[in-house]
């Protein structure tokens, strides 16, 4: 069975990390960390096999984390290599997590959406609605080149760090709804 450590300033990718490597039979999900410091601690104390580490985070980054890690147990191995972590099918999963959190009324969307292009606004619906870069492409009529790019500026302009931050996103501003399916 593999240890891991999950690591994370975002609770909500914490839980939908949590809930999808517990449903694996040969994973267990032996602690989670809110800043680089925590999981330096944590993987200390906790000795996973693998830590599964957020790049950006409070405190203490996860390039750093992973370096302290790394040098005081050369077996663990880390996941920071600055990618999306989580694929298509996790997202959805995550995204029905945050539905089930979500409050009743969302706030009115932020000023920010108003850089967006309507094509930006298109990817946008598609991403929060959990589809990948090629669905996107496909229901879209557009190279993967260009979906990449729309999903880039995207990020950039509303200061988001990652796909499932634009979830996120989409959702707190209602822009999308919990059911919604793309």
């Amino acid at each position: 069975m593999t240890s891991i450590l999950i690591a994370d300033d975002q609770a909500l990718v914490r839980v939908g990390l949590r809930k999808i490597l517990e449903a694996e039979p040969e994973t267990n999900v032996v602690g989670e960390a809110g800043d680089g410091e925590d999981a330096v601690s944590a993987a200390r104390r906790l000795e996973p096999d693998v830590v599964l580490m957020d790049i950006r985070m409070p405190v203490l980054d996860g390039i750093e984390a992973t370096r302290r890690i790394v040098r005081e147990r050369p077996g663990t191995r880390i996941v920071a290599n600055g990618e999306a972590l989580l694929a298509p099918s996790i997202t959805r999963a995550v995204i029905e997590e945050f539905a089930r959190q979500s409050p009743a009324s969302p706030p009115a969307p932020s000023h920010a959406l108003e850089q967006l292009t309507p094509r930006e606004h298109e990817v946008l619906d598609l991403l929060a609605r959990g589809l990948s870069n090629p669905e996107i492409c496909e229901r879209l009529v557009i190279s993967e080149a260009t979906a990449k790019t729309h999903v880039a500026r995207i990020l950039q302009k509303l200061d988001l760090r990652d796909r499932v931050q634009a979830v996120i996103y989409a959702y707190e501003t209602g822009l999308i709804a919990p059911g919604a399916r793309g």
